[in-house]
């Protein structure tokens, strides 16, 4: 993996003003990293690796990967990009595919699971000594799942920038949220990162890709409508959707290099 490619260090930007913004790192962080194997969790990785070499507030870097217990599954990929990274992969092996796939059969299953991973992944990050756990939204998840809830449940509203889950004494941050998914591809592309394949029966045949699918048609008659649809968010305060007053810092020069 290059992190030196320029595609990174446009990522760097937005990631660093999305962490200020919403005030995701503390200091003395422990960061537990969710890495799926997937673009967007690799970027998130790479990105904190690459943030924690200049920023202002130290923090500490653990790569967590769920072993979901799909046919041919492989950590492989993870391992190798953590091992360039110079970190130590901690993983946690589940049996969510089996409950999720084989025992309750869900017709929808993206609900249940999603609460399995998150469940373990908070267990699993506590037991590595970690207080925080970073995943890896970015841009159009947020207005994916802006529209999801529009259309589905007839609300306005999203995923937190920043989620305080009390009981299991963990926050959640996103520090992705102002990368757009075409960003995320480029890095992957120009990095030359090998990403783990799609296992799950489910993709390509959920309601966020019925909603991936409505935007980009959307995008395609009305230009910017994304982005619009953003701002509406952060503008409505909606969901912790609410920029801290704190001034932004300023970056350097030779901070990105």
């Amino acid at each position: 993996m290059q992190l030196n490619v320029p595609a990174l260090q446009k990522m760097l930007s937005g990631v660093r003003r999305a962490v200020d913004d919403y005030e995701m790192i503390r200091e003395g962080d422990r960061i537990a990293v969710g890495v799926s194997g997937g673009k967007d969790s690799i970027a998130l990785l790479a990105a904190l690796k690459a943030l924690q070499r200049f920023y202002p507030i130290p923090y500490e870097l653990v790569p967590v990967h769920l072993r979901m217990g799909f046919p041919d599954e492989s950590s492989e990929t993870v391992s190798e990009v953590c091992r360039q990274l110079g970190m130590q992969l901690v993983e946690a092996q589940t049996d969510i595919y089996e409950v999720v796939f084989q025992s309750r059969k869900e017709q929808s299953p993206c609900s249940l699971c999603a609460n399995l991973r998150r469940g373990i992944l908070c267990s699993t990050a506590k037991d590595a000594g970690c207080d925080v756990i970073a995943l890896g939204h970015h841009f159009d998840d947020a207005v994916e799942t802006l529209m999801m809830n529009l259309f589905i449940e007839g609300r306005f509203g999203c995923f937190s920038p920043v989620t305080e889950l009390s009981r299991m004494q963990v926050r959640v941050i996103r520090p992705l949220l102002y990368i757009e998914e075409s960003e995320i591809r480029h890095f992957i592309r120009t990095a030359g990162v090998e990403i783990s394949p799609k296992l799950c029966p489910a993709d390509g045949y959920t309601k966020r890709e019925e909603a991936k699918q409505a935007l980009a048609d959307l995008e395609r008659k009305s230009p910017g409508v994304k982005k619009r649809l953003f701002g509406a968010l952060e503008r409505s305060g909606t969901d912790g959707f609410s920029v801290h007053p704190r001034a932004r810092k300023t970056y350097t020069k030779g901070e990105n290099e």
